[in-house]
């Protein structure tokens, strides 16, 4: 088993329970670990033998780009595309960070993580 990880994606977004939030649009980074079977792909040097991390990207920045509620469900959804997209995918975690959240407070960012294996 191996890892890939797309760490500290970039996305400017909407998403929050107040409305500014949803006006104004915050700051995002978002992190991907897939875990798969590399060892084709570690002998063979072929793309098509792994999982292909700009798709994982555009993934990310789409579904970014639906404005939710809470950063769970946006992880949640993130993942779900990831397991429905990449067949190879065996468990993935999802880490959504807002940062400089409107928290009333000194706080550099907030962050969800959702740990999913393949059903």
């Amino acid at each position: 088993m191996g890892k890939i990880t797309v760490r500290n994606i970039r996305v400017y977004a909407y998403h929050g329970c107040l409305n500014e939030e949803r006006l104004i649009g915050s700051d995002y980074l978002v992190t991907v670990e897939i875990f798969t079977k590399l060892e084709k792909a570690s002998t063979s040097d072929s793309l098509i033998d792994t999982i292909d991390y700009v798709f994982i990207n555009s993934i990310v920045k789409e579904e970014m780009k639906i404005s939710s509620n809470l950063l769970e469900h946006v992880a949640k959804r993130i993942i779900n595309r990831v397991f429905n997209e990449i067949k190879a995918a065996e468990k993935i975690v999802v880490a959504v960070s807002k940062i400089n959240p409107p928290i009333r407070g000194d706080v550099e960012m907030v962050t969800v993580t959702l740990k999913e294996k393949r059903p």
